[in-house]
Parts: structure tokens; sequence; C-alpha cells
């Protein structure tokens, strides 16, 4: 089993679709760096010699930003724009979409699934 970024990759699977299981690779990113590196991408990961595991890693860890470091930058960007009062930093406070999408008919599972139909499910008051 390999180890890259401390992230073990699966052994079953192949090469391409196994560096995906990083965060911070993408498909077309595993794609770019096993043609740099010279690997076929059919290959299964328990087949790959040690050699071929430490060129990617080394070309990932030096020409990429993976794991803990993409995500603290990712939860910085969002806290600066909380700071600044941003019309996106709003919307990412109050966990709504930022960037444009519609809420009234979608959004439904950030917004908690709330139906609302005609009448609101108020009671009237009775006298007794």
């Amino acid at each position: 089993m390999a180890r890259i970024a401390g992230v073990t990759i699966p052994s079953d699977k192949r090469i391409v679709i196994a560096l995906t299981y990083i965060y911070g690779v993408g498909i077309t990113t595993s794609k770019k760096i096993l043609s740099q590196v010279q690997v076929d991408e059919n290959i299964r990961t328990k087949d790959l010699n040690d050699d071929q595991v430490n060129n990617i890693r080394i070309l990932l860890e030096k020409n990429y930003r993976l794991e803990g470091d993409l995500r603290r930058d990712k939860i910085s960007n969002i806290k600066r724009l909380k700071e600044i009062n941003s019309y996106r930093g709003t919307r990412h406070a109050k966990n709504l979409p930022a960037r444009g999408q519609r809420t009234k008919s979608n959004s439904r599972t950030v917004r908690g699934n709330v139906r609302r139909t005609t009448g609101s499910g108020r009671r009237t008051l009775t006298k007794t």
C-alpha cells in the first residue's frame, strides 16, 4: 500500500483513480502527473514499484498544495471573506449558496429542507 501526502492510496484501483483520493488532486491533475512521471494510467497501485511511487510523491509534494495545507488555505480564505463582511462572506456565515444560485426552489438541503405551503401551518385561536 502506497502512502502519498499522508493518505493511504487504495491498492486495487487504477493509479489514475487512486491518486484522486488525495485532497487537491482530481482526475485531470492525476493524468498530468502520471504523464510527467511516465507511468501508465491503467496500471494498478499494487503493481507500482517503489521507484515509481517515490517519483509520484516527490512531484506531488513539490508542485502542488495538498491535504492539510489546502484545507487550511480554503478555511482562511472563507474566514477573510467573513471578516471583511463581503457578500460572499455573509452567505458563507448563513450557510447559503455564495455564487448566485437561486434559493426559492433549490438548496433545500442547505436550508434544512424547510417546506412552507400556503397557510404555513399556523393554528387559529378558537374561543371556548
